[in-house]
């Protein structure tokens, strides 16, 4: 009776545009940490973070009292633990706070712009049998893989992107990451996939489109040099024999058209 006393009580002083808005503004800060810290070590930190709290509370609930002085007993041994071993990715992510914009978004014509670039680029490279490998970053963010290649922040050109591929430039065997419509960097290695259903006839390049968006939501555009097919891979899937207009369809659907509902 006393919880449903203390909820009554609450309602009863909630001020309906103050604490709404209070509550939005806490909700949108915690949804942008998530989204800086997604896909680093330090996010599975907080997974493991969460699931001892959950433990403690279920413990607490359930009355399981040696389980409950056992982490109570353990707790800020574990905390400092975790804050010296990830120290790095916290270092780094509190970092990124200050110098990433978190209300960044690409306008319509920017989107387009870097969006028709990527086209030419793909279609230029597979008329010439050029592989290449093109990152397009969305919301899980990739600054593990950007960290192993080579720093470029520039802007998403045609130009650029095949200089990157050509078989001579020392940076052509990795990945390049597009992030906010800039190239940010190249020469970048991704994880290959474990997966057993892929055809033994995919090269390295599609195997490591595959296991990077095996763990993340970013769309890679695969250019293979054996055959100039352009693909496209995203959740662990791969669309072959893109041709520019299905290519330009498929990114303007993820990076212009979400954008404009907005």
């Amino acid at each position: 009776m006393t919880t449903f006393t203390e909820i009554r009580e609450a309602l009863r002083h909630y001020r309906l545009f103050t604490d709404t808005l209070d509550i939005a503004l806490v909700y949108y800060l915690f949804y942008r940490i998530l989204l800086i810290i997604k896909g680093t070590r330090a996010y599975q930190m907080l997974i493991g973070i969460g699931i001892i709290v959950l433990v403690l509370i279920m413990s607490q609930l359930f009355e399981f009292y040696t389980l409950d002085w056992l982490i109570h007993s353990f707790w800020s041994q574990i905390v400092l633990a975790i804050v010296i071993l990830f120290q790095p990715e916290i270092r780094h992510a509190l970092a990124r706070v200050g110098q990433r914009h978190l209300f960044r978004s690409l306008s319509y014509v920017e989107s387009s712009k870097f969006i028709e670039e990527t086209v030419k680029a793909a279609v230029s490279m597979a008329n010439k049998r050029i592989g290449a490998l093109m990152v397009l970053e969305r919301e899980t963010d990739l600054t593990t893989i950007v960290e192993m290649g080579t720093d470029l922040d520039a802007k998403v050109t045609k130009e650029i992107l095949i200089s990157i591929f050509l078989p001579y430039s020392p940076i052509h065997d990795g990945a390049a990451i597009i992030r906010n419509g800039r190239i940010v960097a190249a020469g970048c290695f991704l994880p290959l996939t474990l997966s057993s259903n892929l055809s033994k006839s995919l090269g390295t390049r599609h195997r490591a489109a595959v296991g990077l968006t095996e763990e993340s939501d970013a769309l890679v555009v695969v250019v293979s040099e054996e055959t100039g097919e352009i693909s496209v891979v995203s959740n662990g899937r791969i669309e072959h024999n893109a041709d520019a207009t299905a290519l330009r369809k498929t990114l303007s659907d993820i990076f212009v058209k979400k954008k404009k509902d907005r």
